[in-house]
């Protein structure tokens, strides 16, 4: 997903230039979604039909579902917080904004004054040509990117999206340079960015939990799209200090403590969502007869301060398809037989 901004002052022919734009790259075969900013109330419902009414009885949202869907919402919410949500509709290619001046996206603007860090382009919107409109195209394709705290590479030691953000719009970068993310998070409505190794191990995670599922019985067969809420009512207790050891094939796993703090916190959410007889203060979990990726014959042990914690098939599933699943996200030079986690904290709880 590629994001623009439209800005300029009123009367400067924004959304003529907007129009022209989104007809431009739909022309060209995107899939676009806009989003316009008033500093006006903007209702998006006649007054008198049924949803009107909702609305006039105290309902925050309102969605209309017909020929075309609509939501009516009394709340103003973060700009950000709409990117977002809209990588939950569909996968569009490119967002059109019309407004937000305020924001760190590239901007077309179509008054001088308006003209900051973040312009790729200036422009007289009441006196263009379809051969400007598709130059503008072109300058959007390369110099538009995704929401930027998501923004990621290993190339030429960028790890800041700010930073990466300003260097598509200077034309050193495009977004295709940067790293492949598959995982998208928001916590409390912010967009957390998470680079290529979190974002693969979320997934691989997750997709280990969910393979578990007999999800036939609910018309699902093959896994698109992964959508997951989690209402959180407490903060888990964040695991810095875990002494971690990781075991492959009988041999000790060297890695970052960056990457044994999120295994051990992994494997401490999972056992924590088990009901151990004890406070838990150590962990050993041991997945062997690992052949050919194949866990249908592999045996797993898990033990919780020492002693042998009885585990049904079900839940034995779930650890060995996620363990697995973490352990593949890291890179080894043998094909995986054996895989041994310890880990030791006495803030385990």
């Amino acid at each position: 997903m590629k994001i623009i901004s439209i800005v300029g002052k009123k009367n400067t022919g924004k959304t003529t230039l907007t129009t022209k734009i989104i007809q431009e790259l739909t022309k060209r075969g995107y899939n676009t979604a806009s989003i316009k900013h008033s500093h006006h109330t903007i209702e998006m419902d006649k007054e008198n039909t049924d949803t009107w009414k909702h609305k006039q009885a105290g309902a925050n949202l309102v969605v209309g579902v017909g020929s075309t869907t609509f939501y009516n919402t009394t709340q103003e919410h973060n700009l950000n917080r709409i990117l977002y949500l809209l990588k939950h509709f569909d996968n569009y290619d490119y967002i059109i904004i019309e407004g937000y001046k305020n924001y760190n996206y590239p901007k077309i603007t179509t008054s001088p004054e308006l003209k900051d860090k973040y312009t790729i382009k200036e422009i007289n919107a009441l006196n263009t040509t379809p051969e400007d409109i598709k130059e503008l195209a072109d300058l959007i394709e390369k110099h538009a990117h995704d929401i930027t705290n998501t923004l990621y590479t290993h190339t030429c030691g960028y790890n800041n999206g700010e930073t990466i953000a300003q260097e598509i719009r200077n034309g050193t970068l495009t977004q295709n340079d940067l790293d492949h993310i598959h995982t998208y998070l928001s916590i409390d409505e912010k967009v957390i960015g998470l680079n290529q190794f979190v974002s693969n191990y979320i997934k691989q995670n997750l997709l280990g939990i969910i393979n578990t599922l007999n999800l036939k019985d609910y018309g699902i067969t093959e896994i698109g799209k992964i959508e997951l809420i989690i209402p959180n009512e407490k903060t888990p207790q964040k695991q810095e200090n875990n002494n971690c050891t990781i075991e492959i094939n009988n041999k000790n796993l060297i890695t970052n403590k960056f990457t044994k703090n999120l295994i051990a916190n992994t494997i401490t959410g999972m056992i924590n969502s088990l009901k151990t007889p004890d406070k838990t203060k150590q962990i050993e979990l041991e997945i062997t007869n690992i052949n050919n990726n194949n866990l249908k014959n592999a045996k797993i042990t898990l033990k919780t301060n020492k002693t042998n914690l009885e585990i049904n098939e079900f839940t034995s599933k779930i650890l060995k398809e996620t363990t697995y699943s973490i352990i593949n996200t890291l890179k080894t030079d043998d094909e995986i037989k054996q895989i041994k986690i310890t880990v030791e904290d006495d803030i385990i709880c």
